[in-house]
């Protein structure tokens, strides 16, 4: 057996596992039938199973479903068509989603988070329940009479696994790497304690016995409000699972806002509480999160070229007030190069403007080849570029320009480009960015008028 079978039948045998195990935990929970119940984390392990790993593993969940409900109650008729029933819920609210709400994606934007809740814990949710509890009715593993409390269980139930645990897992495997260090990695564990030092007071009973059962839920918001703009989508769905987690054992055990005398009353209350929370906290993380993306976006724009992708003036001269500060304090020079794509007018005349900005692209890209991460490559305008060079005495630049002449004349494509190039150095050619913009301008210019440089003419009159 080849190692990608092997690894498929592994990833099968453990998501049917998995299925199996949270299954029967949660059925240990049911009250109103046997096969029902108001924490149903499977729902959401076979939702993401299907949206992360494809439709494919369809016979992993039937399994792990019929394998639950044969060895809990009913017949193997029964247990397989339950089976069929939420295998189906997972095939059918994967659809949707992916069919309407970007797939996987779905939790990165806030009108995908509330398609996800719609499509997967309302209307997928029905069916599985519709079917399942059918199937104990006619069965007569459940009184008519008692259908509609039987279903409202098992779909509160399944739809508290799509948006409790199904986000969970989703934006885990989406991204699991931890980018945290320093201050933020302990901001994290702060974080991560926070919740469940505020869990065990609201649900677990570490509050004083008078307010034990004090509607203290409230006191969740804060922290889910401090992930989703400290944090992201992910970090709200852990701190949602974990408080589920602590609230579902403190209110079996008569702790928090949501215990009453009837046990699934109780956990019907906290599941409804805890998906109206998953909904409302995701959806202001993906806003936040829209936020920060259209500021990075706005920033790139404000500094950079939109034809070329370089930076533009206002970053060159950003580059050049850092490099002059850099250059007083450590003493060490650093290099200006001008570049001029020669005849870009005949270019444009000849060729199309189409071609001239086809042509400026590709100067951007020879700069980008042959300069150094620290460097700085802007177009300064028209069709002039810029290369602020940290660290580079005047020799080192034109090195520098010599490569990227090379990685020009290596492109083939027409029309062929070539460019005059000017050299400054700081401190040596002026001790102000003014100055020294001046100098490598007048460089450049005496380069494509086709004279020395100042420099070269002192050298001579000196000899």
């Amino acid at each position: 057996m080849s190692a990608s079978r092997l690894r498929n039948a592994a990833v099968f045998v453990g998501l049917a596992g998995l299925y199996f195990v949270a299954g029967k935990l949660g059925l240990r929970l049911a009250s109103v039938n046997a096969s029902a119940t108001a924490v149903w984390a499977p729902t959401g392990i076979a939702l993401a199973a299907f949206l992360t790993l494809g439709y494919r593993v369809w016979p992993a969940i039937l399994l792990g479903a019929f394998l639950v409900n044969v060895t809990t109650a009913g017949s193997l008729a029964t247990s397989a068509s339950i089976g069929v029933g939420n295998t189906l819920e997972g095939v059918v609210g994967a659809y949707l989603v992916n069919r309407f709400a970007r797939g996987r994606d779905a939790l990165q934007r806030a009108p995908g988070v509330f398609r996800f809740a719609v499509l997967t814990a309302i209307v997928s949710t029905m069916v599985s329940a519709t079917w399942g509890v059918t199937t104990l009715s006619l069965a007569g593993l459940a009184d008519w009479a008692s259908y509609g409390s039987i279903w409202l269980t098992w779909w509160l139930g399944d739809a508290g696994g799509d948006l409790v645990v199904a986000p969970f897992a989703i934006l885990w495997s989406a991204s699991s790497r931890l980018r945290w260090r320093g201050a933020r990695a302990f901001e994290a564990a702060f974080l991560l304690l926070s919740f469940c030092l505020v869990g065990a007071i609201v649900f677990g009973g570490l509050a004083p016995s008078p307010v034990k059962n004090a509607p203290l839920e409230f006191l969740c918001l804060p922290l889910l409000i401090w992930a989703a703009f400290r944090f992201g989508q992910r970090e709200v769905a852990t701190g949602t699972a974990i408080l589920a987690g602590i609230a579902t054992w403190g209110t079996l055990h008569g702790l928090g806002p949501f215990a009453r005398s009837a046990q699934n009353e109780s956990l019907l209350l906290l599941q409804a509480f805890m998906a109206v929370t998953s909904v409302t906290t995701l959806a202001l993380a993906a806003v936040v999160s829209e936020r920060k993306d259209a500021e990075r976006r706005l920033r790139r724009l404000a500094v950079s070229d939109s034809l070329t992708g370089l930076g533009n003036y206002r970053r060159m001269m950003a580059a050049l007030a850092a490099e002059i500060g850099r250059s007083q304090r450590t003493g060490r020079p650093f290099a200006v190069l001008f570049f001029d794509l020669d005849d870009l007018k005949g270019i444009n005349d000849r060729h199309g403007h189409l071609a001239g900005n086809q042509a400026l692209r590709r100067v951007a890209d020879a700069l980008r080849v042959s300069c150094r991460s620290i460097d700085t490559a802007a177009r300064f305008g028209g069709d002039e570029f810029a290369l602020v060079l940290p660290e580079t005495r005047e020799a080192a630049a034109r090195l520098v320009a010599r490569r990227v002449s090379d990685e020009l004349a290596l492109d083939l494509e027409p029309p062929r480009l070539s460019l005059s190039v000017g050299v400054a150095e700081y401190p040596r050619d002026g001790g102000t960015a003014e100055e020294l913009l001046g100098a490598v301008d007048h460089a450049l210019y005496q380069a494509k008028a086709g004279l020395p440089s100042l420099r070269s003419a002192r050298r001579r009159s000196r000899r």
